[in-house]
Order: structure tokens, then sequence, then C-alpha cells
């Protein structure tokens, strides 16, 4: 699995990226990789969960919910998604069953191309998420194959104009196009 960090001198923040394979049911993204901000913002500072809303709209993507992450495997096929860890820790598995296991806490940040599967396999206490979508994106909640035609659309989906952490130039213009 091809991995690179980059670092923001600025905000001291990395993002890592990788790609996921087809997984049986879960078609995961064969163009884009998962991108997964560590320190994105800092969880020292009051109401995190605020600051993931105001950046992701600064940034270009709506934020729509305040919530956890699901524990069953699912991927969304009409829409990327942006997630930003705003309290507590946990474990999810990207990818399906058997997939990537990742960490993640407060002040992380994850952008899950369409057909990125992701669960939640352990939460501590007070884990919350932000979720975030491009403009014109709505999300669906599938947790079964789909057809080539649907496989097609989702990788077909817009680009976002910005990476919803660093902005116009942030990672995802470089490594989603």
């Amino acid at each position: 699995m091809a991995e690179q960090t980059v670092m923001l001198q600025a905000q001291g923040a990395r993002c890592e990226h990788f790609m996921l394979p087809p997984n049986g049911w879960v078609p995961n993204n064969s163009r884009l990789p998962v991108l997964v901000w560590r320190g994105a913002i800092d969880p020292k500072v009051s109401d995190c969960a605020a600051r993931f809303e105001a950046l992701f709209a600064q940034n270009g993507w709506p934020p729509k919910w305040r919530d956890g992450v699901f524990d069953y495997h699912h991927f969304h096929s009409t829409a990327h998604e942006a997630l930003g860890i705003a309290s507590g820790d946990a474990e999810l598995i990207l990818g399906g069953p058997h997939g990537r296991v990742i960490a993640v806490s407060a002040g992380d940040a994850l952008i899950l191309p369409a057909g990125t599967g992701h669960c939640l396999l352990t939460a501590g206490r007070r884990f919350q998420v932000i979720g975030a979508y491009p403009p014109g994106q709505q999300w669906d909640i599938r947790r079964d194959a789909i057809s080539e035609a649907d496989r097609i659309a989702m990788e077909a989906l817009p680009f976002p104009k910005s990476d919803p952490i660093a902005g116009e130039d942030g990672p995802l213009a470089r490594h989603w196009r």
C-alpha cells in the first residue's frame, strides 16, 4: 500500500494518504486515495465541533451533522465525505470487513472518497464526529454491492474544489486529480 505524509508547517498538521483495494461488496475507490489528517485542529481549544464546522464551511464543504460513526460496515456511493473528530478517540476500520484499522482522536480528520468502506470498531467516551460533503452531493448509506453502472457513476462524481482542511492548495488538490 503506497503511503506518504505531507507536513503543513504553518498548522503543524500532517496528511497521510493511501489507496484501498476493492474488498468484497465494498468497492472503495479505484482512483482516489483516503486522506487522514493528524492534528487538523488543536483539540485543546474550546468547542472543536464548532471549529471543524467553521473550517469545513470555509473550505467549501458544508457541515451536515454531529454524531458518531456507524458500528457497521457501510459506504457512500453518491458523495465524498469529510469527518472531523471533534472529541474523544476511536478505532475505525476503513475499506470494509478485514480492512485497515486506524486510530483517530480529537483534532484528526478524514476525507473519504465515495465508495470507501468505514465502520466504528471501538470508541472512547464522548466520541463525536462532524460530517461534511461537497456542495451538490447527497450521501446515501450502502451496505451491499452496487451495480457496475452505480460504480461508474460513483467514480465519476465531481472533484471537490478544495480540501476541507487546507483549502484550494491542500493535499486533496494534489492527490485527487
